[in-house]
C-alpha cells in the first residue's frame, strides 16, 4: 500500500535548503509529516560552491524535518538545477531477431538504455532519458509499442545532461550529511509534477519556476515534455538591483521586494513612502514605492524576455493552448501575472502545489515556494510504484540511477531515555514485483556505464 511508504524530498536551492517528509493517505493525497528549512549559503545559481556550508545547511534542514515528523531520514530524492543543464533530442533504434514475436518491455528498455551510451561533451553526463514517441518498421507516431510486431524499433528521445562535477558535488554534500540519494531529478520536472494538470500537459503549457538563483523552464505538449532549460537569473538578482538602486542593506532589499514590490510600476503609488532604519547614528532612509517598482519591473522584463526567447527558439510558442504557469518563490511578486501576459501574449496563472496535498498541519507547504520540494516527494512515489505496461518506461522513470540500500524512511526518532510518542507500528517494506525486479536488474547491468565514480581527493 502506498500510504505505508514514506518519501523525503530535498531541495538544495540557492536561497534555501528544504526537506519535506511525505506520506500518501488513503485517498492518494500527499500528507506532509514534517518540513525542515535552512538558509543556503553554499549554493550559487543552483550549483554547490561551498561543500561544508551546504552540508551544514542540509543537516539543519533534515534535523528539523526529523523532529517534526518523528521519522529518522536516511534516503532522499534530490533536485538538480543550474545553467549547466542541457536539453537535446536524439533518435535511436534496435533490430529485433524475429518479426513475428511481439515487442516486449525488455525491447523498449534495451532501446532506452542504449541512449545512456551516447557520447556527451567532456565533463557532462546524462541524467534523464524521456521517450517522445516510437516507430515500428514503417509505422510512425506510436506512443506504446509493446505488443506490436516488427523487426526494427525506433524511438525519439528527449535527453537531459548535467555537469559531472555538479552531480558529484551534490552527491558529496548529501553523503557527508549522512544521507543517500534515491533519485536525482531535474527541478523543473519535479515542479511540473506538483503544479501542472494532465490536461495542461496535453494541451501544451510552459512552466516557469522562478527561484532564488535560477529560472527553470519546462515545455509540455501532447502530454510529453518537449524542452527543458535553466536560466542563471532569479529573485536574488532583483534583490541585488534593489540594494544598489536604493542604497540599502541586502536583508532590507529582500524585505522591500517581498512586502512592497510590484512587477508593474504603473500599479505603484507615487505618494507611498517606506522608511528604512538608517545605519548607526544616521537618519532613516525613505524609499519611494514607485521607484522600487521601476527597479523590479526592469529586471523582471529582462528575465521574462529571456524565457520567452527560449520558448520561441523551440518553436512551440504557437501551440501552447494552456499558456504559462508561474511557480517558485519569485512568482509571488505582485502583478507578475499581468506583466507575463503583456510580454508573452499568453494566458498565465500561478501554480500552487495544492492539488496533490491532503490535510496537513503545515500550511506553509502550499506556497509556490515549495512546489519543487513537493514535486520531489511525488517523484519519489513514482519511482516506488511497481509499474507495469507503459508506466514502466514513462518519462519520469528514465532517471539517472543512484545506489540506495533502502527506499523508505520508516525508523522513528526516539530521544534518549524517552518512549517514542508515535504508537504506530513500523511499516514493512513492500516486496518488489517481478517487473520491478527485472527493471532494477537491467539498470544494475548498465550502472557502470551510467554513473561516473568520483574521488574525494579531487575536491
Amino acid at each position: 500500500m502506498q500510504q505505508d511508504k514514506i518519501v523525503v524530498g530535498l531541495d538544495i536551492g540557492t536561497t534555501k535548503i528544504c526537506a519535506l517528509v511525505g506520506r500518501k493517505n488513503e485517498f492518494g493525497k500527499l500528507e506532509i509529516l514534517g518540513m525542515g528549512k535552512a538558509v543556503s549559503e553554499g549554493v550559487v545559481r543552483g550549483i554547490v560552491s561551498n561543500i561544508d556550508k551546504t552540508v551544514d545547511a542540509i543537516k539543519r534542514a533534515i534535523r528539523q524535518a526529523e523532529e517534526q515528523s518523528g521519522i529518522n531520514i536516511g534516503i532522499v530524492n534530490v533536485g538538480i538545477a543550474g545553467q549547466h543543464i542541457k536539453s537535446l533530442q536524439h533518435n535511436g533504434s534496435i533490430t529485433r531477431a524475429s518479426q513475428d514475436s511481439e515487442i516486449t518491455q525488455e525491447d523498449v528498455m534495451r532501446l532506452t538504455n542504449d541512449m545512456y551510451r551516447l557520447v556527451t561533451p567532456p565533463g557532462s553526463e546524462i541524467i534523464h532519458v524521456m521517450p517522445q514517441d516510437y516507430k515500428v518498421d514503417y509505422e510512425e507516431g506510436i506512443m506504446d509499442p509493446v505488443g506490436m510486431s516488427g523487426v526494427r524499433l525506433e524511438g525519439n528521445f528527449h535527453i537531459i545532461t548535467a555537469q559531472s562535477t555538479a552531480i558529484n558535488n551534490i552527491n558529496k554534500c548529501v553523503t557527508k550529511a549522512g544521507l543517500e540519494i534515491d533519485n536525482l531529478i531535474l527541478e523543473p520536472l519535479a515542479s511540473s509534477m506538483s503544479v501542472l494538470s494532465d490536461e495542461e500537459k496535453e494541451a501544451g503549457v510552459a512552466l516557469i519556476d522562478i527561484g532564488g538563483g535560477t529560472t527553470d523552464l519546462a515545455i509540455f505538449k501532447d502530454g510529453i515534455i518537449r524542452h527543458a532549460a535553466v536560466l542563471p537569473f532569479g529573485g536574488n538578482i532583483i534583490t541585488s538591483d534593489i540594494k544598489q538602486g536604493c542604497m540599502v542593506m541586502q536583508n532590507q532589499a529582500e524585505q522591500l521586494k517581498v512586502k512592497f514590490g510590484k512587477a508593474i510600476a504603473e500599479e505603484a503609488s507615487e505618494y507611498e513612502i517606506v522608511s528604512i532604519p538608517g545605519l548607526r547614528d544616521r537618519a532613516p532612509k525613505e524609499i519611494s514605492l514607485k521607484n522600487l517598482a521601476y527597479i523590479i519591473e526592469a529586471r523582471m522584463e529582462e528575465i521574462l524576455e529571456l524565457v520567452y526567447a527560449e520558448i520561441q527558439r523551440t518553436g512551440f510558442e504557437k501551440g501552447l493552448a494552456a499558456g504559462i504557469v508561474l511557480t517558485g518563490g519569485g512568482s509571488q511578486l505582485q502583478n507578475l501575472v499581468q506583466l507575463t501576459e503583456y510580454i508573452t501574449g499568453m494566458d498565465t496563472r500561478i501554480g500552487y502545489p495544492n492539488e496533490h496535498l491532503g490535510k496537513s498541519r503545515i500550511e506553509a507547504v502550499k506556497s509556490p515556494m515549495y512546489a519543487t520540494t513537493v514535486g520531489l516527494v511525488l517523484a519519489g512515489y513514482r519511482s516506488l510504484d511497481d509499474r507495469g505496461g507503459r508506466q514502466q518506461y514513462d518519462e519520469y522513470t528514465m532517471t539517472r540511477p543512484h545506489e540506495a540500500s533502502v527506499r523508505q524512511n520508516t525508523q522513528p526518532v526516539t530521544p534518549q531515555n524517552q518512549q517514542p510518542q508515535q504508537p504506530a507500528k513500523p511499516e514493512q517494506p513492500k516486496q518488489p514485483s517481478k517487473a520491478a525486479g527485472f527493471f532494477r536488474d537491467i539498470l544494475s547491468r548498465t550502472k557502470g556505464l551510467l554513473i561516473d565514480d568520483f574521488d574525494d581527493k579531487q575536491y
